[in-house]
């Protein structure tokens, strides 16, 4: 039976909409029925590109099982953080100071009927794994702390309460602005870099573009050599990693792996707009062949299917693709060696082989490869790089046969100006007037009916 999500216009929510569990959307009706009911609320929140957002709703929210025990116990509410980035922040505040651990989605938490969290976390399997409790325990244990220990929530909320209001920014007058947070930040991200294979901090990794866009202003705008090592270092090793698509271009969302290797497959555009930008800066700063290829990817990428149609009237960006299809992470991206050496000749598969690290074991579940650059291209070498173009083509062409993931076409203004910004940027860079009328497009779309 279809639930209360059926009218909602999200991706990620009409996902839901034909779940065994009783979800209401986040407003007013559902808050004041928990409050006139007096039960406690399982708020989730994710999005629809998310990978581990879909394991969770397969083995619970599909559950009839699990979806009872969850419809008998509480008021079920599901948010879509890219509709409400404003409650997904709150509560993934929330949960890492009640959990000390970081956040991510899907996110799960456990309110009060007035909507005050008292635990929270992300990903709970159905059975017990992980270090985890299974979720139908979770959910009863919950329910019991919420009736007998009510006091204790009490002075929970009220002391967590108390240390999010000091969290909130305070007014600055003019002459308190100084530098020290951007050399604390600074010293930060030394502090943490990976020198072998950049980045910041162990995996996963995410590729943080701010902060790479921070320091490449420190290397232009006041010749910290240092900093741009970071930065250049950092998108040179994810553009030849596996987190870069290396056939249809775009970056994927963040690896789970200290080498780029392998990602989360998910792509978004709020990611891939900034990095746009930054790869085009470092060409401009390098002159280096792989920056550039991985700019004109990403712009490649955004205008084949991240664009909606001018000819529809349209023209903004969607927000993202998922990270699944037909129901497996990857799928759509990782190859069989053996497809591969079907599809191309002896000698396009002799360099593709070396150039993507086929001929190494596989880095991917289920023996498959995801294409990442173990091999660079030697770009004086001519039949090297024919033999590589031809069977990116082959291989791309293929790969379009496939299933495609599911996409997001919601279109967000704020993720549309990264993009916005990211196009223009790199159009007058490469003096693209392709990427800049895509860019005006999207402008227009976003002054039109926003």
């Amino acid at each position: 039976m279809p639930n209360r999500l059926t009218d909602e216009t999200s991706p990620y929510l009409l996902q839901h909409a034909e779940n065994p569990v009783d979800w209401w959307p986040w407003g007013e009706t559902a808050l004041n029925f928990a409050r006139r009911e007096n039960r406690p609320i399982l708020l989730s929140i994710g999005y629809s590109a998310c990978h581990w957002c879909h394991v969770m709703a397969h083995e619970s929210f599909e559950d009839a099982d699990v979806a009872a025990v969850m419809n008998r116990l509480f008021v079920c509410i599901k948010v879509d953080r890219e509709e409400r980035p404003d409650l997904d922040q709150i509560y993934q505040t929330a949960q890492q100071m009640l959990t000390h651990r970081t956040g991510g989605w899907p996110l799960t938490m456990f309110l009060t009927p007035d909507g005050a969290p008292f635990f929270g976390g992300t990903y709970f399997p159905k059975s017990p794994r992980y270090g985890l409790p299974g979720f139908p325990d979770l959910l009863k244990q919950m329910a019991q702390v919420f009736v007998e220990r009510r006091s204790d929530i009490d002075k929970q909320n009220t002391a967590l309460l108390k240390a999010m209001s000091e969290m909130l920014p305070r007014a600055t007058a003019p002459d308190d602005l100084d530098v020290r947070p951007l050399n604390a930040l600074r010293k930060a991200l030394d502090a943490s870099f990976d020198t072998v294979h950049g980045g910041f901090g162990d995996a996963p990794k995410f590729p943080h573009p701010g902060d790479l866009a921070f320091l490449m202003r420190r290397a232009t705008q006041y010749g910290d050599a240092e900093a741009g090592k970071m930065a250049l270092t950092t998108l040179r090793r994810m553009a030849e990693g596996g987190i870069h698509d290396q056939l249809g271009g775009g970056f994927s969302r963040y690896s789970v792996d200290e080498e780029w290797s392998i990602p989360h497959f998910e792509k978004m555009l709020y990611d891939n707009g900034p990095l746009l930008a930054l790869y085009a800066e470092a060409w401009a700063m390098t002159d280096d062949a792989l920056f550039r290829a991985a700019a004109e990817g990403i712009a490649t990428w955004t205008m084949r299917e991240m664009q909606s149609p001018a000819a529809a009237g349209e023209g903004g960006y969607y927000s993202s693709l998922d990270a699944d299809s037909e129901g497996k992470e990857g799928k759509f991206y990782v190859w069989d060696s053996s497809e591969v050496r079907q599809l191309l000749s002896p000698d396009e598969y002799a360099f593709a082989a070396r150039h993507w690290g086929l001929n190494g074991p596989p880095n991917f579940e289920n023996a498959l490869w995801n294409l990442r650059i173990t091999v660079a291209l030697d770009q004086h070498d001519k039949d090297a790089a024919a033999s590589i173009e031809s069977a990116r083509a082959k291989l791309f062409a293929a790969r379009e046969q496939r299933i495609h993931p599911g996409r997001d076409e919601k279109i967000l203004t704020s993720w549309n100006a990264l993009m916005i910004e990211g196009m223009v940027h790199a159009a007058r860079i490469f003096r693209r007037a392709d990427w800049l009328a895509s860019a005006r497009g999207a402008l227009t779309f976003v002054r039109t009916v926003f």
